[in-house]
């Protein structure tokens, strides 16, 4: 389980994160939603060590992360899909996904054999450079990589921005096939709430850097929710 606990992050003088407290269990799928600029990003910084916090703790299985670095945070099973996608537009697909063997054994690096059945593009355009591919193949080439590092939870930040329907139904029917098959625990920031409500076990919604609303995926069709969610 990850675990938050009363979590404040800062940039200079700007409070992205106030208190938040949150957990995602494995096997299950832990979703964040919230408007453009209520710290959701922040809090995936915070999980994954690309932002020191303020106060508060993050740990992994019992482990305390604080003060770790995001390399060390990916040997302990924290697997990364960042916004944007951030592949390495220059390298073919094959060297993006071998570059997920960053934090493993000499032993077991290789690419496992479900990513190219999650996303079967990826084998026929393994020696195409990555900033060639589509931005829905990006994605998918971006969520491969994280799993090449045998992640134990998996972190997504808003996967489904700027892709066609198509492709966000595949990158669903994955998610839901890494929790249901391996166990793997998902956390899952997004603004889509169809997404979202056909996705989680559990929800959270932020608003000015706080947790305002926590419960099963089925009280975000409660007024509560949607007054926290509509624009």
């Amino acid at each position: 389980m990850l675990t938050v606990e009363k979590a404040s992050l800062h940039y200079g003088a700007a409070h992205a994160l106030r208190g938040i407290s949150l957990s995602a269990e494995m096997g299950r799928i832990t979703c964040v939603l919230g408007r453009n600029g209520v710290g959701k990003s922040s809090l995936l910084r915070a999980v994954t060590g690309q932002h020191p916090l303020s106060s508060g703790t993050v740990s992994f299985n019992g482990v305390a992360l604080d003060g770790m670095a995001p390399y060390n945070r990916a040997k302990q099973g924290i697997g990364y899909v960042p916004q944007g996608r951030e592949i390495f537009p220059l390298l073919t697909v094959k060297e993006n996904l071998e570059s997920g063997y960053a934090p493993l054994r000499r032993a077991d690096r290789s690419i496992p054999d479900d990513i190219f059945s999650l996303f079967p593009v990826l084998q026929t355009m393994l020696g195409r450079r990555g900033g060639d591919l589509s931005g829905g193949q990006q994605q998918q080439l971006a969520i491969g990589r994280a799993l090449v590092t045998r992640p134990k939870i998996l972190v997504l930040d808003e996967p489904t921005e700027g892709i066609q329907p198509s492709i966000i139904k595949d990158i669903g029917r994955a998610i839901k096939y890494l929790r249901d098959s391996t166990g793997m625990a998902i956390l899952l920031v997004e603004q889509y709430l169809d997404f979202c409500r056909e996705l989680a076990d559990h929800v959270y919604i932020m608003d000015r850097g706080e947790i305002v609303h926590e419960g099963p995926a089925e009280t975000l069709d409660t007024p509560e929710a949607r007054r926290h969610l509509t624009v």
